[in-house]
Order: structure tokens, then sequence, then C-alpha cells
């Protein structure tokens, strides 16, 4: 599976979610990092939930070493789950293995953009969302609906414009659109232009 996107753009896209955050604190501070301690009964042989992790976007994983100590890594086949048809071939899948203590400056894109996620309207219009995503915690960002900055809402939008430029992410956000119509889940819409 190859992106359009190159490794120099995603880069650029990592320096300017470095600039910004959803509060203006560190939101990890008020939940113990939950979002990145791998907690749970299903446990793998290095004591990591093996649920709870993320997928990387294709390319993305051209900024990795593969060999970073902080992160266990999975290499899976999109056919076997839940992508779009234009996905196949290997997926990367990454679990934090030093929560609440990872280098920030390296956190995967699905990490810096949460709790916002891409959605496609009726039309097509691209908006953030907060997560619908199904979590195994409780993230205060959601559930005491705490406003967000506006430069993180302003940088992650731009950001997604910009993927969503590259059809396997298009692809990933426009399924993903549809199967929240499809099961009527419940969505905040908290930016779009």
């Amino acid at each position: 599976m190859k992106s359009s996107i190159k490794k120099k753009t995603y880069k650029a896209i990592y320096r300017l979610l470095d600039r910004v955050s959803p509060i203006k604190e560190d939101c990890g501070k008020l939940c113990n990092a939950a979002c990145c301690n791998c907690g749970g009964d299903s446990r793998d042989e290095d004591g990591l939930d093996f649920d709870l992790g993320i997928y990387l976007l294709p390319g993305e994983e051209k900024l990795f070493t593969m060999k970073e100590d902080w992160l266990k890594w999975s290499i899976e086949y999109a056919e076997d789950y839940d992508f779009p048809d234009s996905w196949f071939g290997k997926i990367y899948f990454v679990r934090c293995k030093t929560p609440p203590i990872c280098p920030r400056e390296f956190r995967p894109l699905q990490c810096r953009f949460f709790p916002l996620t891409p959605h496609f309207s009726d039309i097509g219009k691209l908006q953030m969302i907060l997560s619908t995503a199904e979590l195994p915690y409780s993230c205060p960002l959601i559930g005491e609906k705490m406003k967000l900055t506006d430069e993180f809402m302003e940088a992650t939008y731009t950001v997604w414009k910009h993927l969503i430029k590259d059809p396997l992410i298009y692809d990933l956000v426009e399924m993903d659109s549809t199967d929240r119509k499809d099961m009527d889940i419940k969505y905040e819409i908290v930016y779009e232009k």
C-alpha cells in the first residue's frame, strides 16, 4: 500500500501539530494518560493490551525506524481488518510500551489528533468531530465536553484537508463517515470551515 504523502510532508505535519495542544495544559495529566496506558485484561507477552493501540496512516511508518524502544510494533494486513477496499497489504499498528512517558515529538498522528476525528458531511464537506470510537477508558476532553483550543482545532482541520488529498486516506475518512451514518452513531461537530 503506497501513500502519495512523502516523508518530508509527514515531518512538516508533525512540526505543525507539535505547536498545538487540545487544551492549554497537558491533557494527559487530567486522566493519567489513559489513552497511552495499556491496561486491560487482554495482555500480550510484554504485558501490553494488544487491543489498545493505534494504526499509522499510510506512509506514516516512514518517520520511524521500527526499533523505537518505547513502541511495540505489529505488522498486519489491511485485508484482514475493517479498512477501505482500496487498502491492501501491510498496515502498521503501534502500542506505547512506556506510558505515560513517551517522546511527545514522535507521537503518531492519531495521538496528536485525539479527541478529534475527521468526518464528511452528507455533501462531502470536511468536519472535525469528537471521536465516537468505543474506548476502554474515559477521556475528560470528551466526557466533560472540555473546550478545545482554537489553534488545535484549526491545525487539525488544516492537516486533514491535506491528508485527504491522498486517495487511501480519503477512502478511510469516507468509510468511517458512512459507517457512522449507517449505524446512526451520534456525533458532535466541533470545527468546520
